[in-house]
């Protein structure tokens, strides 16, 4: 047999002694800035006491800093505090005045969440204009609540403890609490050491390690790496407690922001702008906190059926004859795939909304012919507009203008519009590598001018271009949107400094940022660009950068319904909580190396409790050439991604299927051919994540969260509840080490039974080979693989019933036209239910609103875990007689095959199939 038991006891939780180990770990930091000595830090009021400890804070708060409470107002739906600071300690930066009175509204949003919003009752601050969905009472019995909150005095603090178990799971009773004009600093006390979530940014595991690591949260332009902030932000993080209970908590600020874990453990949050508005969800299952934080944010969106299938993208194609050479060749290949793309070199001159009519001419006629053939296309558009065009030349830009789209500087500055240099017209000249970035910048042509997404006058336009082009240029299905968060090549503005207040640009506390000594504006626009909220509020590009993309996405994404008549997708590089709810992500300009593999692994899961289902990383990596065996096994892993894309940069070697040879087209058509088999499982997944904000992709721990060595687990993920994936993620390995939970487990390839649980195993792991386990007690659909999913979508519907220890097992399969507008909310889809038991395997219906063209038969069932010999099987449909269907039985892998298609019968009507045992 492949495994092999190695019986280890990883993962078991030992009890480390922090408080000895790291003596002044309790501490808080004062002066997290570099540069802290002694005399700055009792400048501030605070200790200073050195340590031999690496990490640990010299600096740190006295125990009563922070504010006190002067007034307490009890009702049956929440508490109101007055609190002010304690004048006992200095202010902390003279260049930033702290607010001296604060008011705390704390709210029992229902039984299972509840918020705590801190703010100044005297001078109105910015809010983040996201809106939640919340509960349209509170909940005011309380007996019902799974929480119970408690106010400390000095220094003022909520807690907030779980009934039952009587655990504080918020403990921000401690000091250092700080509430100014250009900071806001809350620390708190975590229950256990286990962390999970913040992003956008890369960590080298799933778990949060908690000494002392700081993490920047701002939106930008920056290839993954090591502690350095990307393209979105989510102040959203999942904590378990020991009791093994699971709670998420959601900061609702939007200003640059940085994180620190304390191996306490404890955690501190630095703002620089906003307001402190926190959200609790109480689970108590690591799945219930996603189910209610994306009840709160919004519903993960439910992506077009063909947008599961493979999908290949390359920035630097030549013309247009190129794509259509690499699609004919996938097609001889026979490799699934079902999207095509095409990166900015489609444009002219890099602008958006144009086509470059000399390598790209036929481009339009491709496009349609692939379409024909039930292929789809997907084109990148940026938000930034090129600015300098002959007027009438660039309908894109004038009609901006003559609108009033574009970001400008306030009034009392400037009338002008705020200028950016990004891709148009890059490069219009020989660029001199001896030359540093922004010297090449320099020689640039054209600049750009950023929509304000926002003002209403921009959504119109917005959407106007994009049905324009596709009307007039060329037809599309999907869009990708890029270089939003927002990207730009100059740091600030074109040929002159940021106008206005400098501290916005350079503020007093810098966050970690990778820009962090080059100020907020670096490779972004400048902190005091106004912006224009919907209701006519004017506000700075200084608070809501970090929404930027989140602006940008649902007027694309509305904008791609009404053009195309169909959901289509939407890909957008920066988001921000909520942006689920529109669109997918992928996870950025990666680099083709070993360690992304599992890098990509994190953030599937990350961004699954985020609430963004459909993500994945570019396969093979973005940056630098792919190394054969990387590729391959990346090419394994990625037929698992939700979003499953091989892309890579310009000037990069091909790293396609089917640009390496046979054996690699082999292998990449074996385990793509496995995904186009269970796209109904996926589709299903993303029907559960839409309306119930179920995870897609599935920590293990989230399906095991009483067995705590799951709780570290990131080289394994889940597909929903049933199927578990076992990469191979190094470099010349033929075994790969996994966890089998406690439940029963079928080889994928062969239905074996696998024997083990609760135990780490090796697994074999050829080259040719991916390492797939379904658990007992779940049904899969599933359909026959066809080169594209509107071929697959035609066969019959199969089922893969896997018998738990009791012999039973339960699934649903969810089905609609794969791309029509709101078929969930108008009830045009089926959804079948399935419950095996005691040889009995019964449908039921509870959704029929299907329509008859895309009504599916029932084919092949398998069932694994039959215990003795099959002597009949029948099938039974009320209104029918029964029917006795061809089958076979295996005795040595205790497997059932028996075939319905002959029997034509269409799944939405309800059926029972009986197999008697001698």
């Amino acid at each position: 047999m492949y495994l092999r038991n190695l019986q280890l006891e990883l993962g078991k939780n030992y009890t480390v002694n922090w408080e000895a180990k790291y003596p002044n770990s309790r501490h808080f930091d004062c002066h997290p800035e570099a540069g802290g000595d002694q005399d700055r830090c009792e400048a501030r009021g605070c200790i200073w006491k050195p340590s031999d400890i690496p990490k640990e804070p010299w600096c740190y708060y006295a125990e009563t800093h922070g504010y006190v409470t002067s007034n307490i107002v009890e009702t049956a739906s929440g508490i109101i505090v007055d609190i002010e600071r304690n004048t006992d300690f200095p202010c902390q930066r003279s260049q930033s005045r702290d607010v001296s009175k604060l008011r705390v509204e704390i709210t029992y949003l229902s039984g299972k969440s509840l918020r705590w919003k801190i703010f100044d009752p005297a001078n109105a601050r910015y809010e983040v204009p996201v809106p939640l969905e919340l509960p349209a009472t509170p909940e005011t019995e309380e007996n019902k609540r799974l929480y119970r909150v408690q106010i400390q005095h000095k220094p003022f603090g909520i807690q907030v403890i779980r009934k039952g178990s009587e655990e504080v799971i918020w403990d921000s009773a401690v000091p250092g609490f700080t509430f100014s004009d250009q900071l806001l600093q809350i620390s708190t006390r975590l229950p256990s050491n286990y962390v999970y979530g913040f992003g956008e940014t890369e960590h080298p595991t799933y778990k949060h390690d908690l000494n002392f690591h700081t993490y920047g949260l701002f939106a930008k332009d920056q290839p993954p790496g090591f502690k350095l902030n990307s393209y979105g932000v989510h102040p959203f993080y999942m904590g378990l407690e020991k009791s093994r209970n699971a709670h998420g908590i959601l900061l609702l600020n939007s200003n640059a922001m940085d994180v620190t874990f304390l191996p306490t453990p404890a955690l501190t949050y630095r703002t620089i702008g906003g307001i402190l508005d926190f959200y609790m969800v109480m689970g108590p299952t690591p799945e219930a906190v996603v189910q209610q934080y994306t009840e709160m944010i919004g519903r993960p969106v439910l992506p077009a059926y063909w947008s599961l299938g493979f999908q290949l993208c390359r920035y630097g194609y030549a013309n247009d004859a190129e794509i259509a050479d690499l699609y004919n060749d996938m097609k001889a290949a026979k490799i699934p795939y079902d999207v095509q793309y095409a990166d900015i070199d489609y444009m002219e001159r890099q602008m958006d909304f144009t086509l470059d009519k000399v390598n790209f001419k036929g481009l339009p006629a491709l496009v349609d012919r692939m379409r024909a053939e039930g292929m789809r296309f997907i084109f990148i558009l940026d938000p930034a507009i090129a600015a300098n065009e002959t007027k009438g030349s660039y309908p894109a830009f004038d009609t901006g203008i003559e609108k009033d789209v574009f970001i400008k500087w306030p009034p009392e500055l400037s009338n002008d519009i705020v200028w950016g240099k990004v891709w148009p017209d890059y490069p219009n000249v020989t660029v001199d590598n001896s030359l540093d970035w922004d010297s090449q910048v320099k020689l640039f042509r054209s600049f750009v001018a950023f929509p304000d997404f926002f003002k209403n006058s921009t959504v119109e336009w917005w959407g106007e271009q994009i049905k324009d082009f596709y009307n007039n240029v060329v037809k599309f299905d999907g869009l990708w949107i890029d270089m939003n968060e927002p990207a730009s090549f100059v740091h600030g503005t074109v040929g002159e400094k940021c106008l206005g207040n400098q501290t916005l640009e350079n503020p007093p506390y810098m966050p970690p940022l990778e820009s962090m000594h080059r100020g907020l504006n670096h490779k972004t626009m400048c902190m005091n660009s106004e912006q224009i909220l919907a209701d006519g509020t004017r506000v700075k590009h200084y608070d809501v950068h970090n929404l930027y993309g989140w602006s940008h996405t649902k007027p694309t994404y509305d904008a791609l319904r009404s053009t195309t008549g169909t959901r289509g997708v939407v890909i957008t590089r920066s988001t921000y909580p909520s942006s689920g709810r529109w669109a997918g992500h992928w996870l950025g300009d990666n680099y083709s190396s070993w360690d992304q593999l599992l890098k990509s692994i994190i953030g599937m899961m990350e961004f699954s409790i985020f609430g963004i289902s459909y993500t994945g990383a570019d396969i093979c990596g973005f940056f630098n050439p792919a190394e054969y065996e990387m590729c391959l096994r990346w090419m394994q892993l990625g037929a698992f991604y939700p979003f499953s894309r091989n892309h890579n940069t310009i000037n990069m070697p091909r790293q396609d299927p089917v640009a390496w040879g046979e054996e690699f087209a082999a292998v990449s058509r074996d385990v793509l051919n496995i995904r186009y088999t269970l796209l109904p499982y996926l589709y299903t997944l993303m029907y559960e994540a839409h309306t119930h904000g179920n995870t897609v992709v599935r920590p293990l721990l989230h399906e095991f969260v009483t067995d705590e060595n799951t709780w570290k687990i990131d080289r394994q993920f889940l597909w929903g509840p049933a199927l578990l994936i076992t990469p191979a993620l190094d470099p010349g390995v033929t075994v790969v080490r996994g966890y089998v939970p406690n439940a029963r487990w079928y080889d994928y390839h062969t239905g074996e039974a696998v024997g083990v649980r609760g135990q780490f195993v090796d697994m074999d792991a050829p080259l040719w080979k991916m390492n797939l386990h379904v658990r007992g007690g779940h049904v899969l659909p599933w359909q026959k693989a066809e080169n594209n999913t509107h071929y697959s979508r035609l066969n019959p519907l199969g089922l893969l019933v896997a018998l738990d220890d009791g012999g039973s097992a339960h699934g649903s399969f969810f089905w609609d036209d794969g791309e029509g507008i709101d078929t969930v909310q108008n009830k045009r889809f089926l959804l079948t239910t399935f419950t095996a038991s005691s040889g009995v395997l019964t449908s039921m219906v509870p959704t029929d609103g299907l329509a008859e063209v895309d009504r599916l038969t029932l084919g092949l069932v398998k069932v694994w875990g039959v215990t003795a010999p099959v002597t009949r099987v029948t099938l039974s449909v009320i209104g029918q007689p029964d029917a006795d269907l061809p089958f076979t039985y295996n005795a040595e892998v205790q497997e059932l095959q028996f075939d319905a298609t002959s029997q034509s019968h269409t799944v939405e009507k309800p059926f029972t199939i009986t197999w008697n045992t001698a």
